[in-house]
């Protein structure tokens, strides 16, 4: 009879919720979005969002057990449950939020154009015009391309780090991008000797809705509120803030957490 009670005890708590300190959550990455998500030369994930990613499961007292997977497969491979959330700095967006729903936002930082030195004094629609945009696909980048600059054809590709490739290659006129990867990533490194960041920072969501967040699968209220108290947990501690002064030099607290 006790063990049976136990039992039953047992199952009633993890039910509610309670019993959920040794579970463990699947955590969908890309892994090619440095200094976000890279692989170490150990094949080990590391970034800021792997870091926020550990914290998170922390103070969850949860495992994390991360799961690459190719950003434009990121929201079918969640809605197909083969992770439970992504962390892979994803822009909390209108049309994102018809199929998946978002924590708050954990962190924002602009866009930028980079070019060749000297190629481009202005990034105004009629500068660019007839010029060849290079932006990731699938991103709010790239309707905001497509929105403000009509004129310009873009050359769409799948990662990050690519929009800066393509364009070191030549294969466009100038590149819109995070305005932190475009620095860490190609213009601190040989590759990017030439070229630089044009005009000024664009910030492409602001507000309670704005920035990245991490995205979760519509009705699981549970886990949206153990992500939310995490992530307020960590900001109030000071440890969201050590871990972003490892990777930037500058406030990458989303305007919805400032106070």
């Amino acid at each position: 009879m006790l063990r049976t009670i136990t039992a039953a005890l047992t199952i009633a708590l993890i039910s509610t919720g309670i019993a959920r300190a040794a579970d463990t959550i699947r955590i969908g990455v890309e892994g090619n979005y440095p200094p976000f998500s890279q692989v170490a030369a150990d094949g080990k994930l590391e970034g800021f969002d792997i870091d926020i990613a550990n914290a998170l499961c922390a103070k969850m007292g949860a495992t994390c057990e991360m799961v690459q997977q190719e950003w434009d497969g990121m929201i079918p491979a969640l809605n197909a449950r083969k992770f439970d959330m992504i962390v892979a700095s994803m822009s909390i967006t209108e049309k994102r939020k018809e199929v998946v729903d978002f924590s708050d936002p954990y962190y924002d930082v602009p866009s930028r154009f980079i070019a060749a030195d000297g190629a481009f004094t202005g990034t105004t629609p009629a500068d660019l015009a007839g010029k060849t945009i290079i932006v990731l696909r699938n991103s709010p980048r790239a309707d905001y391309i497509a929105a403000t600059y009509p004129d310009s054809p873009t050359l769409l590709v799948d990662k990050e780090t690519a929009v800066y490739m393509e364009l070191a290659a030549g294969r466009g006129d100038i590149a819109f991008g995070s305005s932190v990867v475009s620095g860490e990533a190609f213009l601190k490194q040989p590759e990017g000797k030439g070229f630089g960041q044009v005009g000024e920072a664009i910030f492409l969501t602001d507000g309670a809705d704005g920035g990245v967040g991490i995205a979760i699968r519509k009705n699981e209220e549970d886990l949206k509120a153990r992500v939310n108290t995490a992530l307020a947990g960590i900001m109030a501690d000071g440890s969201y803030k050590t871990l972003a002064d490892k990777y930037f030099d500058f406030d990458v607290t989303p305007a919805s957490a400032r106070k």
